[in-house]
């Protein structure tokens, strides 16, 4: 029996139930007894089987197998990318991490390319490239991406210490990147390339394998309590890497021990998700943190013929698979909390999303999933990951779906990260939509921005949450408060006497109020305690979506601001009120009309007249920020230095209507 690792939470509780059959909840479980052969275990075809790989008369999508030949083609004869030693130093020098990455990510995206291409055709060309791909990655010295290596902290290099490699997301994708490909093409290689699959298992055990079982201290289990998406993403990994390639009779041991751990860890993640889904990281990371979890218990599922089976029976699993329509705001615009870009790739694995839906029995995610299966087009791409491309292009329901629209929901309240979400009418992005926030200055990839709002129009933010720009080494380390993105200073919230948020849990807000009614969203919140100010004593804002009625026959935004300051102690230095602004902003006195980007219709701010309030243009340098909002973004400042309310209307623009006159 292997036994579970010592950590217990909702799915070694669960896991010992299934496998006894019974209501008592033990300690221990035995995972040898119940996974399948290495041969067995992954919910993939070997290319082998040409009912499903042949390119014209398989199963797999042949419109992908197309579209990935197509770039493939395209590879052959050219020099493989090829991430060097000083790209790599760079991280300790100017900060710059992606242009290591950005050839490291190209060189497993090509492998994944030749991979689909040799699986499809058995052509000796395409199983040539693979080859070689594998190879490349095998002599490369390290797997681990420079800017996550601890090889300076333990080894005083700037460079991977080879004797000494950190587990990180680099090195789980590789690993299973590898473990795919051998499930795959194991039989062709073996043929023409006798010897290199060993390989792959050696490289495979003295980088990733071994070390996680060796070094029990990696940041990202969450030994501290602190877990975040590294968690199930490389634990996910791992467990692909495990299931494949401990095929040997005197590994199978180590196998369960390694697969237990995986269990353990994920179940880590899993206790900290909070039982409505959210994830304080936002949308964007859903992918590679919640989503990643799911991906890996189907795996164990599938790999375990059904006997450990954990997302339809834990809240938090079945919620979460409906946070990212949860969080969408129309189109491809989503909130964007913390880190993430308010228009994220559109590319997403959407099928994995499907599956989890179907498990749950969720009709809206399934929708949300479905809106983006668009017939006639590929059904995944490969700069998702090999095995998320190979999972989608195979998966038949997903193939078979038909178009949806995205359910947007009228309204959503997450009281876990404290995020509502409203808009004028369920199932339409048209009008306004009001998201906002209260939570804490001490989330993950936090931003401090406790009290900050998105106003969408039509779906497409105008006033909103600039996002991250391109990450450096300085994004993640003590240093991270002086990119501006993070700053509470450049998000829709108070300056008071010159002094912005805090940075840190004990940042937060305070009597947090969500209300929600057919003719109104309001949330209410205190935000004096997210600001190290002791002569603040309050500073109560309340944001409200007050809907079109048969009396008021338009949609309005309201931000109401009331506050105290202590005026013994008063200070020479400017209190304001923020709004950050996408598109062009006329600015009038009491006033402001913004034409939002992509053609969204206008929309017109008031207050006070005898408020002042400036204009600052922010021009976007960096790609990760402009290729989002264009070239600017515009801050609009409320001077309300001699004033202890502030009222602020967003509604849109109608040059017939009365107010506007």
């Amino acid at each position: 029996m292997t036994r579970m690792a010592q950590f217990q939470g909702p799915l070694a509780a669960l896991f010992s139930r299934q496998q006894s059959g019974s209501a008592a909840i033990g300690s221990d479980y035995d995972v040898a007894s119940v996974v399948l052969a290495p041969n067995q275990s992954l919910p993939l075809a070997s290319a082998h089987d040409r009912s499903v790989w042949d390119a014209t008369t398989g199963s797999a999508d042949s419109v992908t197998i197309a579209d990935v030949l197509s770039r493939a083609k395209e590879d052959l004869g050219r020099p493989w990318p090829q991430p060097l030693a000083s790209a790599a130093a760079r991280v300790h020098d100017d900060g710059d991490r992606v242009s290591w990455e950005t050839e490291a990510f190209a060189r497993l995206q090509r492998l994944s390319r030749a991979s689909i291409a040799a699986a499809a055709t058995l052509e000796k060309r395409w199983i040539d490239e693979v080859a070689d791909g594998i190879w490349l990655l095998c002599e490369q010295s390290s797997w681990c991406w420079p800017a996550h290596d601890d090889t300076l902290r333990r080894h005083g290099a700037v460079l991977a210490t080879v004797t000494d490699p950190f587990l990180d997301l680099g090195a789980g994708e590789v690993v299973a990147q590898l473990a795919w490909i051998d499930q795959l093409l194991g039989h062709q290689l073996d043929v023409r390339f006798p010897g290199l699959r060993s390989r792959i298992r050696h490289e495979a055990r003295i980088r990733v394998l071994e070390p996680f079982l060796r070094r029990r201290d990696w940041h990202w289990i969450g030994l501290d309590g602190d877990v975040h998406n590294w968690n199930p993403w490389i634990h996910s990994n791992v467990l692909v890497a495990a299931l494949r390639l401990l095929d040997q009779p005197g590994e199978l041991e180590k196998r369960a021990e390694i697969i237990a751990l995986v269990i353990e860890g994920i179940d880590r993640y899993v206790a900290s998700l909070p039982e409505d889904g959210a994830i304080d990281e936002g949308y964007a990371y859903w992918w590679n943190g919640a989503c990643r979890a799911l991906e890996a218990l189907e795996l164990l599922r599938y790999a375990t013929g059904g006997r450990l089976d954990a997302i339809p029976s834990v809240p938090a699993l079945r919620n979460t698979v409906a946070f990212p329509h949860r969080m969408h705001l129309g189109g491809q615009w989503y909130l964007n909390l913390a880190d993430g870009q308010a228009k994220p790739p559109a590319d997403q694995p959407w099928h994995a999303l499907h599956r989890a839906a179907r498990r749950v029995g969720d009709h809206d995610a399934l929708a949300h999933a479905a809106a983006h299966r668009i017939p006639g087009t590929p059904s995944a791409t490969e700069a998702e990951g090999l095995g998320r491309v190979l999972l989608g292009m195979t998966d038949a329901s997903w193939l078979a779906a038909s178009p949806e629209s995205s359910p947007l929901p009228r309204d959503v309240w997450l009281a876990s990260i404290q995020v509502l979400v409203a808009r004028e009418q369920a199932g339409s992005a048209n009008g306004l939509t009001l998201a906002a926030k209260a939570g804490h200055n001490g989330e993950h990839h936090n931003h401090n921005d406790v009290g900050s709002f998105v106003v969408a129009s039509a779906g497409i933010p105008a006033i909103v949450d600039a996002g991250r720009p391109t990450y450096t080494a300085v994004t993640f380390g003590p240093d991270r408060y002086s990119i501006w993105t993070m700053q509470s200073s450049w998000h829709g919230v108070p300056e008071i006497y010159g002094i912005a948020q805090g940075a840190g849990p004990t940042y937060r807000a305070t009597e947090v109020e969500a209300t929600i009614s057919p003719s109104s969203a309001v949330l209410s919140l205190e935000l004096a305690p997210a600001y190290p100010l002791p002569v603040l004593s309050t500073w109560r804002r309340t944001v409200r979506l007050e809907r079109s009625t048969a009396i008021e026959s338009r949609s309005r935004v309201v931000i109401d601001d009331v506050w105290c300051l202590d005026s013994t102690e008063a200070s020479e230095a400017r209190t304001t009120v923020r709004l950050l602004v996408a598109g062009q902003v006329q600015l009038g006195a009491g006033t402001a009309l913004i034409i939002p980007i992509e053609g969204a219709p206008p929309l017109k701010v008031r207050w006070p007249a005898e408020v002042t309030a400036t204009a600052l243009i922010r021009r976007l340098d960096d790609p990760a920020l402009s290729t989002v909002w264009g070239e600017t973004l515009t801050r609009i400042d409320f001077d309300v230095t001699s004033r202890d309310n502030l009222s602020i209307t967003v509604y849109m623009d109608s040059a017939s209507s009365k107010d506007d006159r």
